[in-house]
């Protein structure tokens, strides 16, 4: 009988997490669902039993910007007799606002989610699966890791550091067995630009001199939101942990792929001026 795989997933409470943990769960998987507030599991408690998984999922509290807390859940991981198979950092947010009016406060707090919080967690687990010498390590990225779009300096900063960090630590881990892999959606119908966006607050400040060009901003992301279905990203994330050997690339999304192909067959400045064109920030 094949050993049960276990898999971690921080930011589990919404989106490609939640997606994520019931996709694993139906696979066989036991899962590690975490989430900094306990109280908002409901969502993916319903999820799990509707899709009769519930018993194959362990909700557990983690704050990815709690050093302690993240170091008393790896403890409590490492003791036990299973294995630890996949670390799956999912947990983010997306700070919204032009880069002139998103102080220094907020853009430290974009960054201790989306990467530092990225970073520890996965340093803390890293003694395990050295100690294991197998496992894979899964960063849930964007196209904002690869391309940076108005409105969202920070948030792409923060995935452009993800990407890097990543890029990095495959080269170190891959001779030790261990695989890291990066997920690059495009725009799907998950909470990061809803429940678990920021606008910065001088942003939503009427005297900020881009209070009109946030307006056209925000108006064009609304009536060209994408209803693409997240659960391509969730099962691609499954089909990765399938995979021994993963490349280091994950690009979902046709948004995504298409702003790649426009990046490496236009020039930057006809780019440039599309991109400004088609988010209406231009005066």
């Amino acid at each position: 009988m094949a050993t049960e795989r276990t898999a971690l997933i921080t930011g589990a409470s919404s989106g490609f997490g939640l997606l994520t943990a019931v996709t694993l769960a139906r696979r066989g998987w036991r899962v590690l669902a975490t989430m900094r507030d306990l109280a908002r599991r409901e969502k993916l408690e319903a999820a799990a039993l509707a899709a009769g998984v519930f018993d194959r999922i362990e909700f557990l509290a983690l704050d990815v910007t709690n050093a302690e807390q993240i170091a008393e859940l790896a403890a409590l991981i490492a003791a036990r007799p299973s294995r630890l198979d996949a670390l799956i950092n999912n947990a983010g947010f997306a700070m919204a606002g032009f880069a002139e009016d998103v102080s220094d406060a907020e853009l430290r707090q974009q960054f201790e989610t989306n990467f530092f919080g990225a970073a520890a967690v996965t340093r803390a687990f890293l003694p395990q699966l050295r100690r294991q010498g197998f496992g894979h390590i899964v960063m849930v990225s964007s196209i904002s890791g690869r391309m940076g779009f108005p409105g969202v300096s920070s948030y792409a900063a923060s995935k452009f550091a993800l990407e890097g960090w990543a890029e990095t630590l495959r080269l170190e881990l891959k001779p030790l067995g261990i695989q890291v892999a990066l997920v690059e959606p495009g725009s799907y119908e998950t909470d990061i630009w809803s429940r678990n966006a920021i606008l910065s607050a001088r942003t939503k400040d009427a005297n900020s001199p881009n209070a009109a060009r946030v307006a056209r901003l925000l108006s064009r992301r609304e009536t060209g939101k994408l209803k693409a279905n997240p659960q391509v990203v969730a099962d691609g994330i499954a089909a990765i942990l399938d995979d021994p050997r993963p490349r280091l690339r994950h690009v979902f999304g046709w948004d995504t792929r298409f702003g790649l192909l426009l990046r490496l067959l236009l020039p930057s400045k006809m780019l440039e001026e599309l991109l400004i064109k088609v988010s209406g920030i231009g005066t």
